[in-house]
């Protein structure tokens, strides 16, 4: 408890900002209906009259005029020999553009009534509450690192054993880069954010309540990772420099008889950011490196079975990465309505994973086996990307045609030596997968007087073959049978419309997105456990926002959304996984899409120094997607299988208080919530049929974030960040309760062209992963000492 009182005193400062609204029209004479030109329009605030802005409308009559805030204003245009009119405007947060159509200009002026000046402070959550952004700049406890790192210390962001990310408890969540899905991060799902350099990345986007205009993947919600670009006149770039070591100390030694654990690892990431702009064209460039060695792994594991048999075992990976990432493009102004943008990006990771993993029995005397692996991976990522942007007339009014073509390959050995007292043998295996994904969408934005309407098409053909090839050894424990080829292919368009309306005190959003998807998945005709298989269908998705403002300072919004987690190729791939020799991870080729249905109530608050964000959330999930542990008679080997587990709810609360003082700025985060799975009954196929029952699950688990951001003289900004999740049901068992503490400053200098960050992550080195599961005739339990202790010290210069 005492810890839990600490932790309440620190998360991501959320910046303020104020929002311009374009307001545009169509002046005419009243009796004639055609255009008036010259027309002069001016903008006045609605509590005083003052004068804000002004324009003169076009040889078609049409004007655009700048509202610089929210809040209410008074239109009025005259011109010689016409009565002055008036309008009323009420500039909001959900839309940039306001169209207010034809305005007829008659000899007598329309009636006003007395209106109100409404507005109110912006921070990090934006104006619907679906989403909420953070700068990578801010984030300076995390400086140096990964996205994945970075993401760990955003509020309401988990990160799990597996890195995977995880909002309110929940890891079904997918991944976009600049609004877009790709393989490097994952189609549906996520993968690879650990080797994504947060130097490259501007902003992230946290979007809990999506809306109809994004795919209906992803139930937990959407991350969308914004890479750095500028637009400036001439040259402008950022040069820098990280570096750090990691696995400052052994947490816990190795078992008998393997290889010493990496210590002091090396953490490399230079980063180059270009751009360069002249007239009409502008070229950008982003790249980096991300050099590391890490203790990736170093899980002891107790397995215990109902035959009185007990294995002790250590899973130890030493792993080296290099990773390059670059992106590059150009922007094309063609004219003041038109803009074509070419880019793409290139990635490529080799990882080498050295791993150990002993068997030993229940004292630690008598070693069964000894399993040495070598991962020798390459992953190729390549995206090409066109886009053509039409900007009509009426201001907001644009019309988005984007074509994407991605093409993945992962080029993936293990060199395995199996180490028994009477014999040692060497197996391997390698498998080829080349992912081809090809995008095209089509948006439209059409600005209303109360709103905007949105509406667009996309269509998805993705097509990934794979090959297993197993060499054995002398008496080899590899299923050979497993091998061979599988084909995966999908093909989904899908169609979506969206209105927004805002008014003084409701807001409506309401959409509709329609999908139909066609699944195959081919397997070779000599697999022994799984035949060809696939599904199909065609859903709505319906999305709705409905929000009350009693005061200008405070807000009430209510979500629904239903959206769908269809399996990722990985979680059907038919090929046993070896990485860890006994408890074998394998796919599922009659997997089925969970859907979710959604739904939250919030409510944000703002004083002059303090800012309240507070939301009630529940999420009823059919066929729930999930791993599965099982054994077969007569052996010790576990089994872990993707299947469809029936119901499951996620229900709970979560809140965000923000607070200036002076020049420091405090922030609390704090969700809770219950996980429920209701009791259910599968039939694992693989390595032979056999039957998996499972009582009801509950917990009531969550975490609380605490961040403080402090100024000191001198532009030295300092963050502490403290962190602590409660313990947590996963299938068939619990994961315990963890926590860390973060620290890291940042001294800008050279008027604010240089900086310094220095930085270090789980000051105490409490961070790691207990958990314990129970199976049918087995139980085990594991801690994961895996390295989270790491120094930084990083350089940049902007010019």
């Amino acid at each position: 408890m005492q810890h839990i009182l600490f932790f309440v005193l620190l998360i991501i400062s959320l910046p303020t900002f104020a929002q311009s609204v374009t307001i545009s029209g169509q002046a005419r004479d009243a009796s004639r209906k055609t255009p008036l030109a010259f027309v002069t329009v001016t903008l006045h605030r609605a509590a005083d009259s003052s004068l804000v802005a002004g324009t003169v409308s076009g040889d078609d009559g049409r004007f655009s005029i700048p509202a610089p805030q929210t809040g209410n204003y008074l239109l009025k245009l005259t011109v010689l020999g016409y009565a002055t009119a008036w309008e009323q405007i009420l500039a909001g947060r959900l839309s940039n553009f306001l169209d207010l159509g034809h305005i007829d200009l008659a000899e007598t002026a329309g009636q006003l009534k007395e209106v109100t000046v409404t507005g109110k402070q912006a921070d990090g959550l934006n104006a619907k509450m679906d989403k909420q952004t953070y700068s990578m700049s801010a984030n300076v406890a995390r400086a140096g690192g990964s996205v994945l790192e970075a993401m760990a210390n955003l509020p309401g962001v988990t990160v799990t054993q597996e890195g995977k990310v995880q909002l309110r408890g929940n890891d079904k969540v997918m991944v976009l880069i600049d609004g877009q899905q790709t393989a490097l991060t994952g189609y549906g799902g996520q993968a690879s954010l650990g080797n994504i350099s947060a130097s490259a990345i501007e902003k992230i986007e946290i979007i809990n309540n999506p809306s109809a205009r994004y795919d209906a993947n992803g139930n937990a919600g959407i991350v969308n990772i914004i890479f750095k670009k500028e637009k400036k006149e001439g040259w402008n770039g950022k040069l820098g420099m990280n570096a750090g070591l990691g696995a400052l100390w052994e947490k816990e030694p190795n078992f008998p008889g393997i290889r010493p654990q990496y210590r002091a690892t090396p953490k490399i990431n230079p980063s180059v950011s270009l751009n360069y702009r002249k007239n009409r064209v502008n070229l950008f460039f982003q790249g980096d490196n991300l050099y590391t060695h890490t203790l990736n792994k170093n899980e002891f594991t107790d397995r215990f079975y109902a035959n009185g048999d007990t294995i002790r075992q250590q899973l130890k990976r030493n792993r080296r990465t290099n990773v390059t990432t670059g992106k590059a493009g150009a922007d094309w102004f063609v004219d003041d309505r038109n803009t074509l943008t070419v880019s793409g990006l290139y990635s490529r990771e080799k990882i080498l994973d050295d791993g150990d993993q002993p068997f030993f029995d229940n004292q630690l005397k008598n070693r069964h086996r000894l399993w040495q692996f070598l991962e020798d991976e390459i992953k190729i990522t390549a995206t090409a990307s066109l886009q053509w942007q039409r900007l009509f007339p009426q201001a907001g009014r644009k019309l988005q045609v984007t074509a994407n073509y991605t093409f993945h390959r992962e080029d993936e050995q293990y060199f395995f030596t199996n180490i028994n007292p009477t014999f040692t043998g060497v197996d391997s295996f390698k498998l080829l997968s080349d992912e081809h994904v090809a995008d095209i969408s089509i948006d439209y934005v059409h600005p209303l007087k109360f709103g905007r309407a949105e509406g667009g098409f996309k269509f998805r053909r993705r097509y990934i073959p794979t090959n297993m090839r197993f060499i054995p050894g002398l008496n080899s424990p590899l299923d050979t049978t497993a091998g061979g080829w599988a084909d995966y292919s999908e093909t989904i368009p899908a169609i979506y419309g969206n209105y927004i309306l805002e008014r003084e005190k409701w807001e409506l959003e309401a959409g509709l997105r329609v999908e139909a998807v066609q699944i195959e998945y081919d397997v070779n005709p000599s697999h022994r456990t799984y035949k060809s298989d696939g599904y199909s269908y065609t859903q709505p998705f319906p999305t709705v926002r409905i929000a009350y403002k009693p005061a200008a300072d405070a807000r009430f919004s209510f979500f629904y959304n239903r959206r769908v987690d269809r399996p990722n190729e990985v979680d059907i791939r038919i090929f046993p996984k070896y990485d860890d020799a006994e408890i074998i991870k394998v796919g599922n080729p009659g997997l089925r899409p969970q859907f979710t249905d959604n739904f939250e109530l919030g409510y944000t608050k703002n004083w002059a120094a303090t800012s309240l964000y507070a939301a009630a959330f529940h999420k009823s999930i059919n066929a729930t997607i999930t791993r599965i542990a099982s054994t077969v008679p007569g052996s010790t080997l576990i089994y872990n299988i993707f299947q469809n587990a029936g119901r499951s709810f996620n229900t709970g609360l979560e809140a965000n208080v923000s607070r200036q003082f002076g020049k420091a700025q405090m922030s609390l985060y704090a969700t809770g919530y219950k996980n429920v799975i209701r009791p259910f009954s599968v039939v694992n196929q693989y390595p032979e049929p056999h039957t998996f029952s499972a009582e009801r699950e509950e917990l009531i688990s969550g975490n609380v974030k605490l961040n403080g951001n402090f100024r000191l003289p001198g532009k030295t900004d300092v963050q502490v960040t403290a962190v602590w999740m409660a313990p947590d049901i996963i299938p068939q068992g619990r994961i315990y309760g963890r926590f860390y503490v973060d620290a890291g400053m940042k001294k800008t200098f050279n008027g604010g062209r240089s900086e310094l960050t220095l930085n270090a992550t789980d000051l105490a080195g409490t961070l790691r992963i207990k958990r314990k599961v129970d199976g049918d005739g087995f139980h085990y339990t594991s801690t994961d000492y895996y390295e989270t202790q790491v120094i930084r010290a990083g350089y940049a210069w902007k010019f």
